[in-house]
Formats: structure tokens, sequence, C-alpha cells
């Protein structure tokens, strides 16, 4: 079975939403970024130095599911621009 591949110049739609789409994750992984450093000092003043295992445990956790959702984004964002593509490329060889 052979496979077509689509080359794609700087200004096909499929450029365009790719370049939308890495945006969208720089963007998601800063704001995921800033939203552990705010959850971390919001634990840091909730929960005192005495108890540092728990503080600790609570900030992993909350790390891996910044890694989970970071990891979603990134599967989603793929899944989302292959689909353009097949839809534009269809698009292409329709008209």
């Amino acid at each position: 079975m052979t496979e077509t591949v689509h080359q794609t110049t700087p200004d096909s739609p499929t450029a365009d939403l790719a370049d939308e789409l890495r945006e969208s994750a720089k963007a998601g992984q800063h704001a995921t970024g800033q939203a552990l450093r705010k959850f971390r000092d919001a634990i840091d003043e909730a929960i005192p130095g005495s108890v540092q295992p728990l503080r600790n445990k609570i900030v992993e956790a909350a790390l891996e599911l910044a890694d989970d959702l970071i990891s979603a984004q990134y599967k989603f964002n793929r899944s989302l621009l292959k689909t353009a593509d097949r839809a534009l490329s269809k698009g292409d060889t329709d008209h």
C-alpha cells in the first residue's frame, strides 16, 4: 500500500493551521507553567514546612497532571492538523 505525501507551501492553509497550532501549544505550555507556579505558591502558603513530604507529594501530583494535560493537548493538535490536512487535500482534488 502506498501513501501519498502532501507537500505544503508556506502560504498553504495547512501550513497556516500548523503554525497556529504550534503557537497554541506554546501558549498552553506557558499557561500551564504559570498555573503550576501559582499552585505551588498556594500550597507553600497553605501547608506548613513541617509537613514537607505532603507538600512534595501534592506538587508532584500537580506536575504529573500538567504533563498529562500538555501531552493530551499535543496529541489533540496533531490529530486536528492531520484531519484538516486530509480535508484540505480532499478539497484540492475535488476542484
